[in-house]
């Protein structure tokens, strides 16, 4: 039997998501970290998100398996909204807040500012995933 995923799993995930990611948005120490992260410092913070997500959703809830449930490519549809609320709460946050303006130097190019946003996003969605995969496992 496979598990549908509901609308009410993505709202839950997206008010966990958001709860968490709002401090980190605006905090400029992070956009300080970002700018100093390396490549490979960033692709390792995205496959911890990951591995945190992937960890809470199916690894802490013993009653889910992701064999069971609902997939596109293989990939569970839980997991996958998972990560789209994690990195898209951050970066909704950072645009809202207008983030990148803020925190980043106006001489720095396009190309910098894009770079420094997607790896403070990176870093905001180690928090926020763990909103997000609490709130959608307690509820």
């Amino acid at each position: 039997m496979r598990y549908r995923f509901r609308p009410a799993d993505s709202a839950q995930q997206i008010v966990g998501g958001f709860l968490l990611a709002g401090p980190f948005v605006v905090t400029e120490e992070v956009w300080t970290l970002a700018k100093s992260m390396s490549w490979v410092q960033t692709i390792l913070t995205v496959i911890v998100v990951c591995s945190i997500g992937y960890g809470a959703l199916y690894q802490a809830d013993t009653k889910r398996d992701p064999d069971r449930e609902a997939t596109v490519v293989g990939i569970p549809v839980r997991f996958l909204s998972l990560m789209c609320v994690a990195f898209g709460s951050v970066a909704i946050l950072a645009f809202l807040f207008d983030a990148p303006d803020t925190f980043l130097d106006s001489t720095d190019s396009t190309t910098e500012v894009v770079a420094t946003t997607f790896k403070a996003v990176s870093v905001g969605a180690i928090f926020s995933v763990v909103g997000a995969a609490t709130a959608d496992t307690l509820f």
